[in-house]
């Protein structure tokens, strides 16, 4: 078994750099070339889903690269998987959140059964910016009795101080930039 250390150097070997995506200023990190090496994205999934295993009821993710990560997660610890998806793409009784992004405005959206009151959600993404979804996505649970246990991330950017739009949650990201 690897150390930490050696995990978050293989991952950020993998990590894409893009700048100017998805617009002017912005240096997007693409985790698809991670995505299609086997054994590291194992490795990340792995990580995550021992740092919280015996907390959790229920792994949520959002829409889209959560949903990857999140699926594999919850498949790992045995528990169920709940989406948080862009507005309109769900089809039952749901509760929507709008919130900002640093790069325009976003709704998401859950479905008001996703969870039973009382229940321990991990929330599982991407990526950690400014910490916009991240906050909306633990509103929506919580507005639905879950109680977040946590928030998991393969990329944190930490110059943009979004760890504290989730103070009081325990926040657990594999890299840092």
């Amino acid at each position: 078994m690897e150390s930490d250390k050696e995990l978050e150097e293989k991952i950020k070997e993998k990590i894409r750099s893009i700048p100017d995506y998805p617009k002017k200023g912005v240096l997007f990190r693409d985790i698809t070339p991670l995505l299609s090496d086997g054994p590291l994205f194992r490795a990340c999934i792995d990580a995550i889903a021992e740092h919280f295993k015996g907390r959790v009821d229920a792994v949520a993710g959002v829409e889209a690269r959560g949903f990857i990560i999140g699926s594999a997660v919850a498949y790992k610890l045995g528990k169920g998987f709940i989406p948080i998806r862009k507005e309109g793409k769900l089809p039952y009784d749901k509760v929507k959140k709008t919130y900002s992004l640093e790069y325009g405005e976003e709704t998401i959206e859950i479905h008001k059964d996703a969870l039973a009151k009382g229940e321990r959600i991990l929330l599982v993404d991407d990526l950690l910016a400014t910490g916009g979804t991240a906050k909306a996505s633990c509103e929506l649970i919580e507005s639905l009795g879950g109680k977040i246990v946590g928030v998991a991330f393969i990329i944190e950017l930490t110059d943009l101080h979004g760890r504290d739009k989730l103070s009081g949650k325990e926040v657990f990201s594999l890299v840092k930039y």
